[in-house]
């Protein structure tokens, strides 16, 4: 008897689990919007070659999978829009978005209700925005290739990735180039960023009030900015690649309680590590290469751990604009620098004198920049000897008390980002 309840739930379950179906969808005038609407939730739409007319709304969990398909927009507005659940698009093209950024203008827009959508192995070419993820939760955004615009100005250009109060996000495998920013984040929690490669662009990675993101293996190569990260909280920044980025490689602006760690700069541009007013913080086995400030650190961050990291080639290793002493060493270990010309007598990797990279003559030519004029001249030369003799006439600074005489073990793991 007790039977007959189940077999009566499996009985009144079959004509759902029977719903489901793969249909083809063939090119035509409206084809696709007539494909969606007639479906039945959970149905499989394979889009055959050929091009397909947009705008659509999805209202129902569907897959939609190409086969070489198109959906074009009319220039205008939105292509796809997600409003349901459990939605997943797979090799497709999207193109033709309007260009209005109040609107939010996008190839794909996922919606607060897409909980769980995938947007994985497409091509979103020439739209304002890639993809906007407006709310939505638990949404993986996978292995797509994004070209935004770069026939607008910079600031009416949109992110390949703009995202907004969508935890559970999952960003990976993208490459990503033109429009803005290739990911911008703002107000957004607990996501993962990773194995994106990202080049042409403002910022590469940009994040605004965002807590507990983990940010790892992306490449930012030959834009303004690598790595941008504002006013946010319990970042994990591991592994990533700046690689010939004009501005900075990483900036941090009111970035508290975040781990830097095995990151590097290449042939970097102006400065390769900005730290602005944020604190405690761990910057970590970094390297920071070839750029013209090693790290520019000033506005009262505090308490920070800076160790583990290799400066090398930078034309000026740390530009610190404060007079509280700094000890750049932790429990022992500090970092390499390139031009500090010192002993290891007894072997233990550490070099026998500390490091300090600034002298009260470099703070006279930041403020007075017309004084370099004099650095050649006797009187500075003076100065310069008199304060590497005697560190006492230092106004405070920046100070490695435990000076590595090898950078190895700083920076990615070894040819990490050369094939990429």
């Amino acid at each position: 008897m007790r039977l007959r309840p189940l077999l009566a739930l499996l009985l009144s379950l079959a004509p759902l689990v029977a719903a489901a179906a793969e249909v083809t969808v063939l090119p035509g005038p409206e084809a696709l919007a007539r494909a969606i609407a007639t479906a039945r939730p959970g149905d499989v739409l394979t889009l055959e070659q050929g091009r397909y007319a947009g705008p659509v709304t999805l209202n129902k969990p569907l897959t939609l999978t190409g086969r070489g398909a198109e959906i074009a927009g009319r220039g205008a507005g939105t292509v796809i829009t997600v409003t349901a659940p459990d939605v997943t698009l797979r090799g497709l093209t999207v193109t033709g978005a309007g260009r209005r950024l109040d609107h939010l203008d996008s190839g794909i827009a996922l919606e607060k209700g897409a909980r769980r959508a995938v947007v994985e192995d497409s091509r979103l070419i020439g739209n304002l925005i890639g993809v906007d993820v407006q709310g939505a939760q638990d949404v993986t955004v996978r292995n797509n290739t994004i070209v935004g615009r770069d026939d607008l100005r910079v600031p009416e250009r949109g992110p390949g990735i703009y995202v907004w109060n969508a935890p559970g996000l999952l960003v990976e495998g993208n490459r990503i180039s033109k429009g803005r920013d290739g990911v911008f984040v703002t107000t957004s929690n607990q996501a993962t960023y990773r194995r994106n490669v990202m080049t042409n662009l403002r910022y590469a990675f940009h994040s605004m009030y965002s807590n507990r993101l983990v940010i790892e293996d992306n490449i930012s190569r030959g834009n303004t900015m690598g790595f941008a990260l504002m006013y946010s909280r319990r970042l994990k920044v591991t592994g990533n690649l700046s690689d010939g980025d004009s501005a900075h490689g990483f900036f941090m602006n009111f970035a508290n309680h975040a781990v830097i760690a095995h990151n590097e700069v290449r042939h970097g541009g102006e400065k390769c590590l900005f730290v602005y007013n944020s604190n405690v913080n761990r910057i970590i086995a970094n390297r920071f290469e070839g750029c013209g400030i090693g790290v520019h650190f000033t506005a009262g961050s505090e308490r920070n751990a800076i160790s583990g990291n290799a400066f090398i080639g930078n034309r000026l290793q740390v530009k610190y604009v404060g007079t509280r002493w700094l000890e750049w060493s932790e429990n022992g270990t500090g970092n390499y620098w390139s031009d500090h010309v010192a002993f290891d007598i007894d072997g233990d990797g550490r070099a026998d004198s500390p490091y300090r990279p600034n002298t009260a003559i470099d703070r006279v030519v930041w403020s007075q920049p017309m004084a370099k004029l004099l650095m050649g001249s006797p009187a500075v030369q003076l100065i310069r000897w008199s304060q590497q003799r005697f560190p006492g006439l230092l106004p405070g600074g920046v100070i490695d008390s435990a000076p590595l005489v090898s950078p190895a073990g700083a920076g990615l793991p070894h040819k990490q980002g050369e094939t990429q």
